[in-house]
Order: C-alpha cells, then structure tokens, then sequence
C-alpha cells in the first residue's frame, strides 16, 4: 500500500483519516474562496449569488 504525499495515511474510501484530512482542506480552500468573493465584490455571498433579494 501507498500512503499519502503528505502524511503517512494510505488514501481509501469511507470515512478515513485520509478522506477527513482532505475534506477539511477542500472545506478550508472553499471558505477563502468565499471570503475572497466577499471582499472583490464587496457584498455578502448570498446577495452576490443571488440566493437572497
């Protein structure tokens, strides 16, 4: 068995160390991507979305 690149976790399905590490750091990307969003546009995310008038 491989592990990761970066840590000594082997990369499987379910719910793993591996597949938890690499949601949070999806989870984090996506949150400064909102962030990010928030502050070019200068309005909240929901409003620039469209989700609320």
């Amino acid at each position: 068995s491989s592990t990761s690149a970066t840590t000594g976790d082997i990369p499987a399905f379910g719910w793993s160390g591996y597949a938890e590490r690499v949601n949070g750091r999806f989870a984090m990307v996506g949150f400064a991507a909102l962030l990010l969003i928030e502050a070019i546009s200068g309005d909240t995310f929901l409003h620039w979305a469209g989700l609320v008038p």
